[in-house]
């Protein structure tokens, strides 16, 4: 998502700051910025767009000076424009701070700096935390001090880093729960910091990495380090033998295996801002809705490609059955083609990971023309397909390197999951008591996500068994029919094996013939309303001689009778079930590409974005 970087020696910061923010530049962002203590002064220079810009800016007014702070901005809160971009600075222009991570209890801490007589210069979160910093600098005259006061009010996860004209011989930074790392780089007479270590490298091998709930001040000298308590801590440091690409990756082979199990992370911040935890109730507010208008839709489009399609596939069912609205999803590069039944009471629905899909984009403009509402979901802050909506929600995942979507699949469930809560509720279609318990329920969706993961050994174990196939089955009914779909989309994308996913209720219709020793079956039967529906199928599959993988729930005892392989999920209510039984299919496809030795994130033939018809 964002990028951090700062210094502090006896060098010019500038371009230390500027080039290490080039180095993070693959990672996604959509403005640039840099604060500089000069002729003990903070000068910021910060724009939208790319660093080329921010260079120019700098090439046009210096700016000079042995400390400083840089950032790259992925939009959450805000659109993508110089006004929001990183740096931020106080209200007296003696504090400044860059900062990754979502601040959760935003409103509220807006609203109580406000009633103090705080004046806001931008549409970000990151500005309560520069200003409660602030606030409470002007009682304890401490830097370290007021950024502990200031973590423990902030709620979410967060890293950053925070620089005072007051103190202008240190930096602060600290980290707070899961929101990208906090590296601390050691130097001959200098120090860095950076979110991500291949901003750094180059400089410096020595690192020591936060953990959260500490605090770190750092000087030219070296660095303290402390928890938000102020009790001291002995960190530790790592010689980092890793090429900056490699150190990005972490532990992980590719981007691809990362961003699967980022979707802990990224299922948690696509809530963040849209629940109001006092009266569990979903808040959407960039779609611009009313309960009025929300009572006078009468229908729904959703439209879409690949897996965003599929992710769609999910929303019809959790939207039809909370909010009575008949639902169709509709492949994006056929909607205009169709003439679509679309007057003023439908909705058009886009989502798209990058936005910037030319089909889905020519088909917002077709519900445009017949008079619909536009509405999108989109990660790309500031994409065609946000621009062009009425209303939208952001998904909120930061940057997906690889290619085959993963975490910009999940996080669109939830979004549509959230968004039909939304409309519900406005509609009268559930009861108090109903919304609550499905705000819990989704509240669970990290945690189970995180136990799905645990499981990655048996999958990678299962791949080895079926890497050399030719050929696979996927099989799923109800709301995990399409993730059958999306199941056999990832094997065929990055390990070139052909699949097809098919409802499984259909099998006895055409495909069952297909079935022998050499095809493997792999159906979706969690413990839900088709349970026993998709048990019939297994038992047609394997006694006409298939081998059979099974998505089930943990504890089931009759499915580890019936197949070859389990894959296990943790038990779940229905309407979030999908976002847990994909990512088992996601590492199995991921799993089988890598050991067939195929290059997993960027695979043959295909883009990240489709921007041609």
């Amino acid at each position: 998502m964002c990028g951090i970087v700062a210094y502090i020696g006896e060098q010019n910061a500038t371009p230390i700051i500027v080039n290490g923010l080039k180095k993070l530049e693959y990672r996604g962002y959509d403005s640039a910025g840099v604060a500089v203590l000069q002729d003990n002064r903070i000068e910021v220079r910060r724009d939208a767009g790319k660093i080329a810009r921010l260079e120019a800016l700098i090439a046009a007014q210096p700016v000079r000076g042995m400390v400083g702070i840089g950032h790259t901005r992925w939009a959450t809160h805000g659109a993508p424009n110089q006004q929001n971009a990183h740096p931020h600075l106080s209200s007296n222009g003696e504090i400044v701070i860059v900062h990754n991570g979502i601040v959760e209890n935003y409103l509220s801490l807006r609203d109580e700096l406000l009633a103090e007589g705080a004046v806001f210069h931008s549409e970000t979160d990151t500005e309560t935390i520069v200003y409660l910093i602030e606030r409470y600098y002007a009682v304890s005259q401490n830097l370290s001090k007021a950024v502990q006061l200031t973590m423990k009010r902030v709620k979410g996860a967060h890293g950053l880093v925070v620089m005072s004209s007051r103190e202008p011989d240190r930096l602060v930074t600290a980290r707070l729960g899961n929101a990208g790392g906090v590296a601390i780089g050691r130097g001959a007479g200098e120090m860095f910091i950076a979110s991500d270590l291949p901003a750094i490298v180059e400089h410096t091998r020595e690192i020591t990495f936060l953990e959260s709930g500490q605090l770190a001040v750092v000087s030219r000298a070296g660095f303290e380090v402390q928890t938000l308590d102020g009790a001291k801590i002995q960190p530790k440091t790592q010689h980092i033998p890793w090429d900056p690409v490699s150190a990005e990756k972490g532990s992980y082979r590719h981007f691809m295996q990362k961003e699967i199990h980022e979707q802990v992370r990224s299922l948690s911040d696509t809530m963040i801002g849209r629940i109001d935890f006092d009266d569990y109730r979903v808040v959407l507010p960039d779609l611009n809705l009313s309960s009025e208008r929300a009572k006078q839709f009468r229908r729904i489009f959703i439209t879409a490609c690949g897996t965003a399609l599929h992710a769609g596939m999910v929303g019809k069912t959790i939207i039809e059955h909370l909010t009575r609205i008949p639902v169709e999803v509709m492949v994006a590069s056929e909607f205009r083609y169709i003439d679509p039944i679309v007057d003023a009471n439908t909705v058009v629905l886009a989502i798209s990971q990058s936005g910037e899909t030319a089909d889905t984009l020519a088909a917002m403009e077709e519900g445009r023309r017949k008079g619909a509402t536009l509405w999108s979901i989109v990660n790309a802050i500031g994409s065609q397909a946000m621009r062009s909506a009425d209303g939208t929600i952001a998904m909120q995942v930061g940057p997906e390197i690889g290619v085959a979507s993963t975490k910009a699949f999940t996080a669109p469930i939830v979004d549509l999951y959230m968004l039909a809560v939304y409309l519900a509720d406005l509609r009268g279609s559930i009861t108090a008591e109903k919304r609550i318990d499905l705000i819990r329920d989704l509240l669970k969706v990290p945690t189970l996500a995180s136990k799905t993961l645990e499981h990655e050994g048996e999958v990678e174990r299962a791949a080895a068994r079926y890497k050399d196939i030719r050929s696979m089955l996927y099989l799923g009914r109800g709301i995990n029919m399409p993730i059958a779909y999306e199941g056999a989309l990832k094997l065929k994308e990055i390990s070139y094996i052909h699949a097809e996913g098919y409802p499984a209720g259909e099998m006895k219709h055409g495909p069952i013939a297909l079935v022998d020793k050499d095809l493997p079956v792999l159906v979706i039967a969690p413990k839900d309303a088709w349970y026993e529906k998709m048990i019939s199928q297994i038992e047609q599959a394997k006694a006409r001689g298939g081998q059979v993988i099974a998505v089930a729930t943990a504890g089931d005892t009759l499915i580890p009778d019936l197949v070859d392989e389990v894959l296990w999920v943790p038990e779940a209510p229905w309407l979030i079930s999908p976002i847990l039984t994909t990512i088992p299919l996601q590492l199995f496809a991921y799993h089988i590409a890598t050991q067939l030795g195929l290059d997993v994130d960027q695979p043959r033939n295909l883009a990240k974005s489709v921007t041609v018809e």
